[in-house]
């Protein structure tokens, strides 16, 4: 497969630079939607502490399963053996192995934050935590694989490096998708 403007990039500083600047901008004025998010949810954290515990760790994970995907895509690309085509069976398997990995990480998840609130007095269920933990985190392992591929698709369609720009549009966005679907399924399974 060859890119359509010849070379994916180049390693030249201004080059790398003039991709980036608009796209980072563009990146940091979603990740405020985040913010904003998480602004409005005080009163559902501050009630269930539990869920403020487990913010850090679900928005990060979510951006790491992209990253991890994207980068595994990126290397498939160079080495010129990926196809964009849904019978890839190698591309599933990827697929396949974020969503295992993304079920294991939420599951522990709600698990380690089970058990401080057994520590500290301040319990949820574990099969809420569960579900809260594993309906957000695969929903968000979801948002990374849609968005890992078509941010790599589209950055070799636009002659980009995949290298340079996946990872930062891919952890972004589902950082930030990340912490709207944990709020609102936690508000959702906790009736707030």
């Amino acid at each position: 497969m060859v890119a359509p403007s010849g070379s994916l990039g180049t390693w030249e500083t201004r080059s790398i630079v003039s991709n980036m600047f608009p796209l980072l901008i563009v990146l940091c004025i979603i990740v405020l939607w985040a913010g904003i998010t998480l602004e409005d949810a005080e009163e559902l954290l501050e009630q269930y502490g539990l869920l403020a515990v487990m913010v850090p760790t679900m928005v990060d994970m979510g951006g790491n399963l992209g990253a991890i995907l994207s980068s595994r895509l990126s290397t498939r690309l160079h080495l010129g053996v990926t196809k964009f085509d849904y019978r890839d069976r190698v591309l599933w398997a990827n697929i396949a192995a974020v969503f295992a990995l993304a079920a294991s990480i939420f599951t522990a998840l709600a698990v380690g934050a089970w058990v401080i609130g057994q520590l500290i007095g301040a319990a949820l269920g574990l099969s809420t935590l569960l579900l809260i933990s594993l309906t957000s985190g695969m929903s968000v392992a979801v948002v990374a694989v849609v968005f890992s591929i078509l941010a790599t698709y589209g950055s070799y369609r636009l002659g980009v490096d995949p290298d340079d720009a996946t990872i930062p549009i891919v952890t972004n966005v589902v950082d930030v998708f990340g912490m709207v679907i944990f709020i609102g399924v936690s508000s959702l399974v906790l009736g707030f």
